[in-house]
């Protein structure tokens, strides 16, 4: 009875913890209040920042600042056009270019932009640095690490004792959040997303991107250049996302309809 009663429960928890993906509609499960997941990743980012050395490059700063404000600006426009307008209350945007050779960047919930100088370097314009900052920003939006926290709460405690678990859930968002943003993980300060997650990305950092009045077909150039840099070998930013030959023909696909987002904050 005990295991019928906590399978009931456990289903009931996963039907009201159920959301949808702005702009895709992707239906998914999140388990973990926005709260929570702030929390937790601000303090994985906070930590990450006392030992992060920013960089020294006016320019490079000024350029991730510039491109980041506006496409947080059309992220918010498009929220509040589209009665998700309690969503941006989730932000508070901050930029930072950081000196680490790394091929990569992050935007961690809350808004909380990382660039990398290893990154810039393969950067040639506003609009290229977009592709990047949309897609990051877009991971943020579409609340990929809270649904990651969630699956990894499923995989860690199993549907008889989910109820439990949820019910004191904070120390293992915690954990899990350790885990997730910790500086300490395989691949650096966050864990891969999916490549589900990561095509997602990639078509909502589209929009995001030509709302804000950048060229969106630059994506196609910018992300071969990528393939073909870092001396032939896959940067870290693109170590799980799908091959170069379906991320551009997808992008390609994309292109036509992203066209009508084009300069629409």
């Amino acid at each position: 009875m005990k295991k019928i009663t906590g399978l009931f429960v456990a289903m009931l928890l996963l039907l009201s913890s159920c959301g949808s993906v702005p702009l895709t509609g992707r239906k998914q499960v999140l388990l973990v209040s926005d709260q929570e997941v702030l929390s937790s990743s601000l303090t994985q980012y906070s930590d990450y920042m006392k030992s992060a050395k920013k960089s020294s490059s006016k320019d490079g700063a000024a350029m991730v600042t510039r491109v980041g404000k506006k496409i947080a600006a059309a992220t918010e426009q498009y929220l509040k056009d589209n009665g998700l307008e309690s969503e941006i209350k989730n932000f508070a945007w901050e930029f930072n270019l950081v000196n680490d050779p790394q091929v990569n960047a992050f935007c961690m919930p809350g808004g909380k932009i990382v660039v990398y100088e290893g990154l810039m370097q393969l950067v040639a314009s506003d609009d290229e640095l977009a592709v990047v900052v949309g897609h990051e920003v877009a991971h943020a939006v579409a609340k990929h690490s809270n649904e990651r926290m969630s699956q990894q709460l499923m995989a860690q405690y199993g549907a008889q004792i989910l109820g439990q678990a949820l019910s004191n859930k904070s120390a293992a968002v915690q954990q899990i959040g350790t885990s997730v943003y910790g500086l300490g993980a395989q691949y650096g300060v966050m864990l891969p997303f999916s490549r589900k997650h990561e095509s997602e990305a990639d078509y909502m950092g589209l929009v995001f991107m030509a709302m804000a009045g950048y060229n969106p077909e630059v994506a196609v150039t910018f992300w071969q250049k990528m393939s073909a840099g870092n001396s032939g070998s896959v940067p870290e930013f693109m170590s799980t996302h799908p091959s170069d030959a379906t991320r551009i023909k997808e992008i390609k696909q994309h292109l036509p309809e992203i066209e009508k987002y084009r300069g629409k904050k």
